[in-house]
């Protein structure tokens, strides 16, 4: 499990980088503590304005973590909350796996219809996503 995530707010200067790593490490814990692990975190502290590679729906950090992983993204699920994530799994290869949790009520409720793409799946939260995936890993 590698989680990739946009933190414009430190372009933004709403928190120093150093603060996202502290949430990083927090979540470590917190998944050990649940016996689980994420095997990288990769983040993108720019703006949208930046243009930058890494930033999703951009590839940058799926192909990072590509390269540094071994990573068959024919086979890989890319679970997210915005259309955004599921724009970066359909660039990527990844099967889309959207939650309602997070942003993603909302997101659905008002943004659905404008798609241009359905995800191949809507699931209420991480632990449905994790329990489809193990269902239809095959």
């Amino acid at each position: 499990m590698i989680v990739v995530t946009n933190q414009s707010g430190v372009a933004r200067g709403y928190f120093p980088e150093s603060l996202v790593q502290q949430v990083n490490d927090l979540m470590q814990r917190e998944l050990a503590d649940a016996g689980a692990r994420a095997d990288a975190v990769y983040y993108c502290p720019h703006s949208s304005a930046d243009g930058c590679a890494c930033r999703k729906p951009n590839t940058g950090m799926i192909e990072r973590a590509v390269r540094e992983h071994r990573i068959d993204l024919g086979h890989s699920y890319i679970v997210g909350d915005r259309y955004g994530d599921m724009e970066l799994a359909f660039r990527s290869g990844c099967k889309a796996i959207f939650v309602r949790s997070g942003y993603g009520l909302g997101e659905e409720a008002w943004h659905a219809r404008e798609w241009p793409r359905q995800p191949d799946v809507i699931v209420e939260d991480l632990r449905a996503a994790v329990d489809w995936i193990l269902v239809n890993n095959g």
